[in-house]
């Protein structure tokens, strides 16, 4: 059965946060330049919370606050879930889809060491089905 950490080895365990007292306008820069739609919070080594673009258009601009004057503290996700390296895939989905989460982050030894989003999951899967595919059609050629 695969595992988050064979996501993490084709990805990459790079991860993208900030602090809680960050301004919701710098965190909005830092995903624009980083082409990413959600970024951790974090103080120090510990997991604070995780703030996504769902959490700017209900938290924020529905609610009429400033992007450049709130802190992302304040409208982060705090409640959110995890997944340990050596979780299997079938899980993170299950965890995504009953959860109605698009991004998990990766836990090990109680520090974050990646981030998985729906998106990588599902290229993974599609990539090992090729793989299968290939190897199958090779066995039955031969």
């Amino acid at each position: 059965m695969k595992k988050i950490r064979n996501i993490l080895e084709n990805k990459g365990h790079q991860v993208y946060s900030v602090s809680p007292e960050t301004s919701v306008y710098d965190a909005l820069q830092v995903m624009m330049e980083k082409n990413i739609s959600s970024l951790l919070i974090m103080e120090s080594e510990a997991l604070k919370g995780i703030f996504t673009e769902r959490d700017y258009a209900r938290k924020l601009v529905l609610m009429g606050k400033s992007s450049k004057e709130t802190p992302i503290g304040e409208i982060m996700t705090a409640d959110l879930y995890t997944i340990a390296l050596n979780d299997s895939i079938d899980h993170c989905m299950e965890l995504m889809s009953n959860h109605k989460i698009r991004h998990l982050p990766v836990i090990d030894n109680n520090r974050v060491t990646g981030m998985v989003s729906i998106g990588d999951v599902v290229k993974f899967i599609i990539e090992d089905q090729k793989r299968t595919i290939q190897q199958l059609e090779s066995y039955i050629a031969s």
